[in-house]
């Protein structure tokens, strides 16, 4: 069944570049009228732009900021995030509550600020960019697997309270995806176990993976528009993995 969001809203967060906006152009696509929020202005313009959507400049770390916010959509992508890759014992504090705070408390205060209005029309979709990292732990990614983690139930949560109302809360879990993130993260790895650049992607990030290539932002965009469209409708509380493998070991 093709998927059909025309006469829908969906807000996707750290949708100028990368996976968030690979999910704006494809919900785009089917007919969405596309909110791209991003912090970046110039970046969500140009998204907003060639989808024919609507930007919205927003820092979610603001987090007193956005528990004011009131936000209308029938679709919410819960994608902004950050890295940072350092051992436990040198993981600055401040870096930590930020990442936690982009990453868990702001989905948190979005999807409190959406529900009202799904639960009015009958229909929501909520879907969280999780990662493999929401299912399994790697060294050096305290923050990031702490966030993905409480990303995971919060999720579950959602999909249990929204169920009876028409709303669905699903979580994609991609394994390493061809983004700036990752690109960044390649420098971060090579670094911190002090290896080459060049043998950072099979040496670390494809070595529990079975199909031995990163994923690609819009094979993560075309599940996300999958889930929300009516025929998953019975999907909830799930959580999708696009980690070629590295979960079902």
């Amino acid at each position: 069944m093709t998927t059909d969001l025309s006469g829908r809203t969906a807000v996707v967060t750290g949708a100028a570049s990368g996976i968030g906006a690979a999910c704006a152009r494809a919900l785009a696509a089917v007919g969405a009228e596309v909110v791209v929020a991003a912090v970046v202005a110039v970046g969500a313009a140009a998204v907003a732009a060639e989808v024919g959507g609507r930007a919205w400049t927003v820092d979610l770390s603001d987090l007193d900021a956005l528990a004011e916010v009131t936000l209308d959509a029938d679709v919410l992508v819960n994608n902004a995030g950050i890295q940072t890759v350092s051992p436990l014992t040198d993981f600055e504090p401040a870096r930590f509550r930020l990442i936690v705070d982009l990453m868990l408390n702001a989905p948190f205060l979005l999807t409190r600020a959406v529900l009202p209005g799904m639960y009015e029309r009958g229909f929501g979709r909520v879907v969280n960019l999780s990662s493999v990292h929401g299912l399994r732990a790697s060294p050096y990614k305290s923050a990031y697997v702490s966030a993905k983690h409480g990303l995971e139930g919060l999720s579950k949560v959602t999909a249990l309270e929204g169920g009876g109302h028409g709303v669905t809360s699903n979580c994609v879990n991609p394994g390493y995806v061809r983004t700036p993130l990752v690109e960044k993260q390649i420098a971060d790895q090579a670094r911190t176990h002090g290896i080459p650049e060049d043998q950072v992607v099979e040496k670390i990030m494809l070595t529990e993976s079975a199909v031995k290539r990163l994923v690609e932002a819009d094979d993560v965009a075309d599940l996300v528009t999958w889930l929300c469209g009516a025929s998953a409708g019975m999907v909830n509380g799930a959580s999708y993995t696009m980690d070629g493998g590295w979960t079902a070991r």
